[in-house]
């Protein structure tokens, strides 16, 4: 399964150059992002901004960056780029497809025009030419301003950025150029991205392949009360970013995968006292109904009467469990709602499912509860804080050797943010 194994952002909200793990410019020493990661830190620090760049990321390519900018309460482009910044919102992915693929560069750089209205300036997808260990990449998807190539070749035209050089300036010398291998590309509008359009042609397997990993990213916004709500019958293979599905992915669960969701109810019962099943009832006009059997009586309890912690620590193992899962899941604080003791817990489940070899989803999860971060290791922890200029800083707690050395000797790493061994000194 395809792994993120770094990302730098900038221009984004207070995230006006931060990245996370491994890019292709790093340093060899540089570790990529681990299966699990974690970041932490203060109210106000960035951990919403990082959470919503992944969103915006996914929104783009589901719509266009012009939408994408409008919702979720983004407020727009200008709202969204950092305060007091110029130039383009700007991301970069690097990430690989399997353990045995070469790896892929993604950039994308989003501007305004004079009339506020942004687009897409620059976009392009490289990888690594094959028996080359190090190096740029060569890029095989070139685009700006809606127009460029794309490279249907295995091998691409003999181009390269190299480490320090400008994005913009490089790749306009290449689209001067003329590539009898290169398919010329001319979206009908420059607010879409064109891995989205071109990445449908069977022709593109490449680009195609990155626009399914990015595509299939799972960012879950659950709120207890969308899971509260009566939907139509019927099974639901996956959980939706809201969670009012969630009795159509059980309904889905408990008759076409049993063993996954007797699994799923026995952690349910071993962490919440009483819980024996859970199953779904069809009502009269056609709702689905999610019921939760109680030992102690003998009429179910129904969705709406069960606790937000109940619903939410049961939708997150639910979306573990999920026989195709995606490649990529962010979680946003999962411990609101949730018995501080759930937390150790909750995190082991998170461990286990982005270890097991099968699944081999990553999990990217934001929080601010010592006792969740007391079940990682520094390599798994990102902190962000608060720089002199107002924008976000972040850094990994494997960083600091005294961090690794206290964690070594027994001393759980939630315990030692709460007494501030985590902060920047």
């Amino acid at each position: 399964m395809a792994k993120l194994e770094g990302i730098r952002i900038r221009n984004f909200r207070s995230l006006q150059d931060v990245t996370l793990g491994r890019l292709w410019h790093s340093d060899p020493s540089v570790e990529p992002l681990t299966s699990l990661t974690v970041v932490i830190g203060k109210n106000g620090v960035g951990k919403s901004s990082l959470f919503d760049a992944f969103g915006f990321l996914a929104d783009c390519l589901r719509t266009n960056v012009e939408e994408a900018c409008d919702m979720r309460g983004r407020g727009g482009f200008e709202r969204i780029r950092s305060q007091g910044q110029k130039g383009p919102i700007v991301f970069e992915l690097y990430y690989r497809e399997s353990l045995v693929s070469r790896h892929i560069t993604y950039g994308l750089e989003i501007d305004a025009d004079q009339d506020g209205l942004p687009f897409v300036s620059m976009e392009v997808l490289g990888q690594r030419r094959k028996g080359l260990a190090s190096g740029p990449p060569f890029f095989f998807f070139i685009l700006s301003k809606g127009k460029g190539w794309a490279w249907k070749e295995e091998e691409v035209s003999d181009f390269g950025i190299e480490s320090g050089q400008n994005w913009d300036d490089s790749i306009k010398e290449v689209v001067k150029k003329e590539d009898r291998k290169a398919e010329a590309v001319s979206l009908v509008s420059s607010s879409n991205l064109g891995v989205a359009t071109v990445g449908s042609l069977k022709q593109h397997p490449r680009i195609a392949a990155f626009r399914q990993f990015l595509e299939s990213w799972y960012l879950s916004y659950f709120t207890p009360d969308a899971a509260r709500t009566l939907p139509v019958y019927g099974m639901h293979k996956h959980l939706n970013t809201h969670g009012d599905n969630l009795a159509n992915v059980v309904q889905f669960m408990e008759r076409e995968h049993k063993d996954r969701f007797q699994s799923i109810l026995e952690r349910i019962a071993e962490r919440i006292p009483g819980i024996q099943r859970i199953d779904t009832e069809k009502t009269p006009d056609g709702r689905l109904l999610l019921r939760f059997h109680d030992r102690g009586f003998q009429a179910p309890f129904y969705v709406h009467q069960m606790s937000d912690g109940t619903l939410k620590l049961f939708a997150y193992l639910l979306l573990l469990e999920n026989p195709t899962p995606p490649p990529f899941i962010c979680i946003e604080e999962p411990e609101n709602g949730l018995y501080h003791k759930l937390l150790a817990t909750l995190a082991a489940e998170f461990r286990r499912y982005a270890e097991d070899n099968q699944a081999g989803s990553q999990l990217f999860v934001t929080t601010h509860q010592p006792y969740l971060v007391d079940a990682l290791n520094p390599q798994e922890v990102w902190i962000l804080e608060k720089g002199e200029d107002g924008f976000t800083t972040i850094r990994r707690a494997s960083e600091d050797p005294l961090v690794v050395n206290l964690v070594a000797e027994g001393l759980p790493l939630g315990n030692l943010w709460f007494s501030d061994y985590l902060d920047a000194r």
